[in-house]
C-alpha cells in the first residue's frame, strides 16, 4: 500500500495534465501507471523526471530495447519489483524474446554473483585490466 495519495488524471492540475498527455502519446498508450501518479505529489519532480527519462531512454547510440534491458538489469539487481515490471513490459513492447529475458537473467544472475565474490575477496585491479578498459 502506498504511503501517499495518487494523483488520478481527473483531480490533476493542469501542470500535471500536460505531462500525462505526454506521457500516454510517448508510449501510445491510453492510461498513466502508478508511478507517476505517486510523482504528481510534487509537480516539478513529475515534469523532471519524465523529461530525463524521455531523453535517457530516446534513440542515441544504444537502441531503445537495449536501453530498456539494462534498465530491467538494474532495476533487478537494486530489487524494484516496480520498475522490473514496468521496463520488462516496455522490453517485451519493444521485441525482447522469452530467449533474450532468459539470458538476461542469466547475466545479471553471474554479473551479481561476480560482484560479490569481488567485493567479499576485496579483489584488486589488475593494472593490466586497468589499462585495457581505458584503450579505444
Amino acid at each position: 500500500m502506498p504511503i501517499s495519495r495518487f494523483v488520478e488524471y481527473e483531480d490533476a492540475p493542469p501542470e500535471v495534465r500536460a505531462v500525462y498527455d505526454d506521457i500516454m502519446a510517448s508510449r501510445k498508450v491510453d492510461w498513466v501507471n502508478n508511478f507517476w501518479k505517486a510523482l504528481a505529489q510534487h509537480p516539478p519532480t513529475l515534469k523532471r523526471t519524465w523529461e530525463s527519462v524521455k531523453e535517457v531512454m530516446a534513440e542515441g547510440a544504444l537502441d531503445p530495447l537495449t536501453k530498456e534491458m539494462i534498465y530491467v538489469a538494474v532495476s533487478v539487481t537494486n530489487g524494484c519489483e516496480y520498475c522490473i515490471n514496468s521496463h520488462t513490459a516496455a522490453a517485451r513492447r519493444g521485441g525482447m524474446t522469452p530467449a533474450m529475458h532468459a539470458e538476461l537473467m542469466a547475466v545479471v544472475g553471474m554479473a551479481n554473483e561476480t560482484n560479490a565474490l569481488v567485493t567479499g575477496y576485496q579483489v584488486e585491479l589488475d593494472d593490466k585490466l586497468y589499462k585495457a578498459a581505458r584503450e579505444a
